[in-house]
């Protein structure tokens, strides 16, 4: 069945103006960065497609790169549990900055971003786990191939020229976590670098270029070449297809941190209520998946004392012990003041990890943290989900409050922010302005 605009359900537009929302006020948020500006730094302006807070123009495609690098930068922005996946970083951008370049529509923009962020998780689901353990980001990877869907869809691309362009996408696909090994910068530009490609595997399969129609599941196919196999769950991707909407299951992040770590703040917060003070600790020890281990834990003394502000996202010893010095894990929580501080590091310190075997992970991320004070009494608190998803969403309400937020943080004035806001509702339904979200 071919997805027409007519056959988005109310609920599914709903989630795609949530995702809208949370990502301009990202983008907002990231803009006045040293990695944004030096990412604006490096490309041409004076195209026709808006950077998001940025007075310029710029390239169809450099507006994605900034855009998408801009909503992930802070890892502020939503999952996917099943993956995991950042499937808006790459799809929302890369939608927006051809809809612009190409005077395409708000229908039009609405059936490309929910096409390709509906394909972007579930392909996260045909080989869980195995892209991330053999190296690379799931996000940038497949949301490549789930971008270029989604500018194929906004763009009107034939089934041919579609089938072209996803053949070719799998080529453009890229990024290594390397990033982890010193809190390099690299996974920021992964959803951006996506977008980007995205855009230029559309336009060379509308103009006839072939490429293989075998990409994902060949013998040098996509996931041959990621997740080192191509057995997977291959009717995952097309199972209900714009019948049974997996995106409904979106996580909105309540902090601006590494996914896994959500719930260990959680539990971290609860303690910290229930009046557990940093300096009656005596040591801390958290059940985690293996999943969890090579990303958060390990090596375990660069974790205790992450090299800067972004290096300590990654860390779940850091998030734990910021949260219970500071109180919240927001934008301000992770900044180079914060990582050199050393009430947070010394309880960073002390917090230590086992694998559980019977962790759920990928299909569930919980939390646990263990505290033994210095009077011998144990206290603990878990969590059994990521608070923002399926099991516990945030409301529309909660993301507009998390997206005004991040406009103060950006530097927006409240009347822009609430313009916007205003306009949402019917955003998708004639032509497609961007203008007013430069500046």
């Amino acid at each position: 069945m071919a997805l027409r605009a007519g056959d988005i359900p109310a609920p599914v537009r709903e989630r795609a103006e949530q995702l809208l929302i949370d990502v301009v006020g990202l983008c907002v948020a990231a803009r006045r960065t040293d990695y944004i500006q030096a990412l604006v730094g490096a490309v041409d302006g004076g195209g026709p497609c808006t950077a998001i807070g940025h007075p310029a123009g710029f390239s169809a495609e450099d507006a994605a790169f900034i855009n998408g690098t801009a909503t992930h930068g802070e890892d502020f922005d939503d999952t996917f549990e099943g993956g995991p996946v950042h499937s808006s970083a790459v799809v929302i951008p890369a939608v927006l900055a051809a809809s612009e370049r190409f005077g395409r529509d708000g229908p039009a923009a609405l059936l490309g971003i929910v096409a390709g962020i509906e394909a972007t998780c579930r392909l996260s689901m045909v080989i869980p786990k195995a892209i991330h353990k053999s190296g690379f980001h799931p996000t940038s990877v497949l949301g490549t191939i789930g971008g270029t869907l989604a500018v194929s869809k906004a763009m009107g691309l034939t089934r041919r020229e579609t089938v072209d362009a996803l053949g070719n996408s799998g080529s453009l696909a890229s990024g290594i976590i390397e990033y982890l090994a010193e809190g390099a910068w690299t996974k920021r530009l992964h959803p951006g670098w996506a977008a980007k490609a995205a855009i230029a595997a559309a336009r060379i399969g509308r103009s006839g270029f072939l490429g293989p129609r075998t990409v994902l599941e060949g013998i040098h196919g996509l996931f041959h070449g990621f997740a080192r196999s191509a057995e997977g769950n291959y009717g995952v991707l097309t199972d209900g297809f714009g019948e049974k909407w997996v995106m409904q299951d979106i996580t909105f992040k309540p902090y601006a941190t590494g996914t896994m770590n959500q719930p260990y703040i959680d539990c971290a917060l609860r303690l910290r209520s229930r009046g557990v003070r940093p300096e009656d600790v005596q040591e801390i020890l958290c059940e985690t998946a293996e999943g969890y281990v090579h990303r958060l834990w390990d090596p375990l003394p660069s974790k205790h004392r992450p090299a800067n502000a972004y290096a300590a996202k990654f860390s779940a010893p850091f998030n734990i012990a910021v949260a219970m010095v500071t109180g919240g894990a927001g934008l301000s929580a992770f900044t180079e003041e914060t990582v050199r501080d050393e009430r947070i590091l010394v309880l960073a310190s002390k917090v230590q990890y086992v694998v559980d075997p019977n962790n759920p992970y990928p299909r569930a991320y919980t939390g646990h943290v263990r505290a033994t004070l210095k009077d011998g009494k144990v206290v603990e608190e878990r969590q059994p989900h990521i608070r923002g998803g399926a099991h516990e969403p945030l409301t529309r309400d909660d993301i507009e409050t998390k997206f005004r937020g991040n406009c103060e943080y950006g530097g927006w004035k409240k009347e822009q922010a609430d313009r916007f806001l205003a306009s949402v509702p019917k955003f998708f339904d004639g032509p497609l302005d961007l203008k007013p979200l430069r500046g």
